[in-house]
Order: structure tokens, then sequence, then C-alpha cells
């Protein structure tokens, strides 16, 4: 494996791009430091070419939950191509930005405006800056992950480690403005006693950012509790939906728990692969919009919501949120016939159709998860813990993918039980769990 175009070429990036790339979660080091292939040459369905002509099944992160109709959706594709031909930018403003408005609020009816941008991040930088407006208090208080802006990590300025909890642990707030230390509080999933502490202490409070589920479920009355606490104390409850969405329910996955908030946030799913992200509120909030400035060149760009169009009629048409999650319980069931066949412990979590599982304790964990990695990619899949699912897989590919875990589930098993040693099978580095600079 060793040795490869990928591998030279990420050598090479990391000298000249700090990081090496545009996005962590595509480190070379979060997969498989030294083997990983690192570049794609094409992508179409669920098979990824790399720029040594090899193809890979990709049970991973299917370009981090952006393409849940699979790569290359010709539909989606066509929709672009003819934005592309009759022109993606000009001095006018393109019509598709409100038809994609019309279609978000029709979806969720308890919206009544839209914001768009291109990145998640930026996407909930957005929304941060309409809702203080709105409340007209500075104070926000966070659970889960909302990317990189400054307003976010500001968190770990008083303790370094209040962001670990929420998807990535060791977020470092170097650059972040010391002045900003305070401004943000976090707390735990499903702990309601936390935050109404926080509401309770913070006069200053003005804005509840929250995702609605990653990991596990809300416990009973727990979303509605939240929700009745930010009505309480006039506060702004946004839904980062950047994840979630249109995973399972054709739009917010709040709606499958019947609880509205005042704002919501949109990504990945939405354009399958093209950059689209949306902001969606009721009137009352999103017009503080107007007495702020937020505004950007390439927010203007027409292929995004053209993308968007087509995903939302595909998705509507072929109801695809219902045959993701079935594709996600076919695959954890199998992940648990795996596990109990070959007498293993597994742990799995997250939502069906992005599930990730876990094997043994936090030390042996990444030294399994690398094993794992190194060991399906020679056989032909980009394989991680963590699956997004996609309308472009099926029941037969999963269980070809099933057959090549379950070998490699016996090497875990026979690790566990002393016959052998992990360390002794990697062919290189334990991959990385979180942020860490790379020289």
């Amino acid at each position: 494996m060793n040795g490869n175009a990928g591998q030279t070429l990420w050598v090479k990036a990391k000298g000249i791009i700090p990081g090496g790339n545009m996005l962590l979660s595509k480190r070379s080091e979060m997969f498989l430091p030294g083997y990983w292939p690192n570049y794609f040459s094409s992508a179409k369905g669920i098979n990824v070419t790399d720029l040594d002509g090899r193809t890979f099944k990709d049970f991973s992160i299917m370009g981090i939950g952006t393409n849940p109709l699979g790569y290359g959706r010709q539909e989606v594709d066509d929709a672009v191509l003819s934005t592309v031909a009759k022109g993606n930018m000009s001095s006018l403003n393109c019509p598709e930005e409100v038809y994609l408005a019309e279609e978000l609020i029709r979806i969720h009816p308890w919206a009544e405006m839209a914001r768009f941008a291109r990145t998640g991040g930026e996407a909930n930088a957005i929304a941060i800056r309409i809702a203080r407006a709105a409340s007209g208090k500075s104070g926000i208080a966070v659970c889960g992950y909302h990317g990189w802006h400054d307003w976010y990590l500001a968190s770990n300025l008083t303790d370094n480690a209040n962001l670990d909890g929420h998807l990535l642990p060791g977020l470092e707030p170097s650059g972040v403005p010391k002045e900003l230390a305070g401004s943000i509080s976090t707390f735990v999933y499903n702990d309601y006693v936390a935050l109404e502490k926080i509401v309770s202490n913070n006069p200053d409070l003005g804005v509840i950012k929250m995702e609605v589920a990653r990991n596990s479920d809300p416990a009973p009355g727990f979303l509605e509790a939240v929700r009745e606490l930010a009505t309480a104390n006039g506060i702004v409850l946004i839904f980062d939906e950047c994840t979630s969405g249109f995973r399972e329910t054709f739009g917010g996955i709040h709606k499958k728990y019947g609880v509205e908030p005042d704002m919501a946030v949109f990504g990945k799913a939405l354009g399958n692969g093209y950059a689209i992200t949306g902001v969606i509120g009721t009137r009352a909030v999103m017009e503080s919009a107007q007495s702020t400035f937020i505004s950007s060149t390439f927010w203007s760009e027409r292929i995004g919501p053209s993308a968007a169009l087509r995903v939302l009629e595909v998705m509507e048409r072929e109801q695809t949120w219902e045959r993701l999650s079935a594709l996600g319980n076919y695959l954890r069931d199998g992940w648990k016939s795996v596990g109990e066949d070959a007498g293993v412990d597994i742990s799995i979590s997250g939502i069906p159709a992005i599930s990730s599982f876990s094997v043994g304790s936090p030390a042996s964990g990444l030294k399994y998860k690398t094993l794992i990695t190194q060991e399906m990619l020679l056989r032909g899949y980009l394989a991680t813990p963590l699956v997004f699912m996609s309308t472009a897989h099926d029941e037969a590919e999963i269980d070809c993918y099933l057959n090549h875990l379950r070998d490699i589930f016996e090497l875990i098993a026979r690790c566990e039980k002393c016959e052998l040693v992990v360390d002794e099978l990697l062919r290189g580095e334990v991959c990385h769990s979180g942020f860490k600079r790379l020289n």
C-alpha cells in the first residue's frame, strides 16, 4: 500500500498547505497514516477511484455526509450542468435562491424566511449573528459541533476541554480573541438541569444552539423542556441540522420529535456534493438580519441552489430518508451479528443513516479502528467505524462488506484473547482521534 501517488502528494501538501488540506476530517492521519489514498480522480455511486486508478467502495464518511444520493447522482449533475451552460454568476440575482427559500419553508411550515450560504460553519455563524441581534443578548449555550468560527471556539478559552465532548477533542482556541472568554457555555446532551442552571446564572444568555440528535436519541421530554425554557426566557433556540437534516425525515430531524425551533441550519445533504447551506427561521427572528451586516459575493452564485432544488425533488419523490434509515438499520444489525459471531463486544451509536461502532477500551479502540481501515483498504474498501449511508448503497453491497469485516473481527477477537498483538498487525502509525498539529 505504501508509496502510492496519493501519499506522495499528501507529503507535498503538508509542506505548502497548513494542515495539508482544508478539512480536518479528511486528513490522512485521521484514517491510516502513511497509507490512506488521500486524493480521488473520480467518484460515482459508492465507488471512489484514487490517483493510481484503484477503485474503492466507500463504507466510510461519503464525502463527510454530503452525498446521501451517492456520488455523481445524474439528475443533480444534469441540473448543475444546465446551470453552468446558462451562466453561474451575473450582476443580477439568481431566481433559484427564491425558489429554494420557498421549498424549505414549505417543508418546514413553522419557518417564514431563509438565508443561504455555502458552508456549514458560515451558516452557523450567520444563525448566531441573527439570533444575537434578535435577542439583544450575546451569551450562548451550545451542545454539539458547530464549526470553526470564533464564537464557537471561544468555549475553550476558559477551559481547553469544554468542547472535548462535542465531537472533536483537542480544539485549540489559538487566535480567538481572549475577550470572548465566558461568552459561550457548553452543556451535555440530555442534561436539562445543566442547561437550566446556565440560563438562570446568565441574564445575558440570548441563544441556545444545539444538535437535535447525533449519538443518541433525546430523553423523553428533553427537547420539549429546552423549547419551553427558551420561550420563557426570551432566548432564540437554534437547531443545527447540518448533519442530521434529511436523514430521517424530509427536512430537519426535529420534525420526527415534533419540537419546533426559532431557527434551523441545514447543509451537507442539501446539495448532494454541491456547496449549499441554508438558515431558516421565523419572521420575527430572521428580520433581525436587516439590522446587522451579513453579506458575501459567492453566496449569490447559482450552482448551489440549483443543485439543492433538484436534490429536494429527488428526495421527495423517492422518500430517500426512509431508504437511508432502512439501510442504516440493516448495517447496524450486520455489525451486531459480526461482533457476536466473533465474540467481540461492540457499541453502536448514532442515527441509522449515520451509524458508528466502537471496539474495545479507549486505549485499544484507536488501534482497532486503524486495523479495520488498513485491512478493509486491502480488500478494496474505504472503511471506518463511522458510516454515512447513501441510497447508492444496497443490501447486497452491505452483505459483501460485512463478509470482509467478519475476517477482521476474528483478528480482533484473537487480539482480545492475547493470541495476537494488535500493534504487530499494524503496518504504520495509529490514527488520530481529534485535532493534532501536523508537522
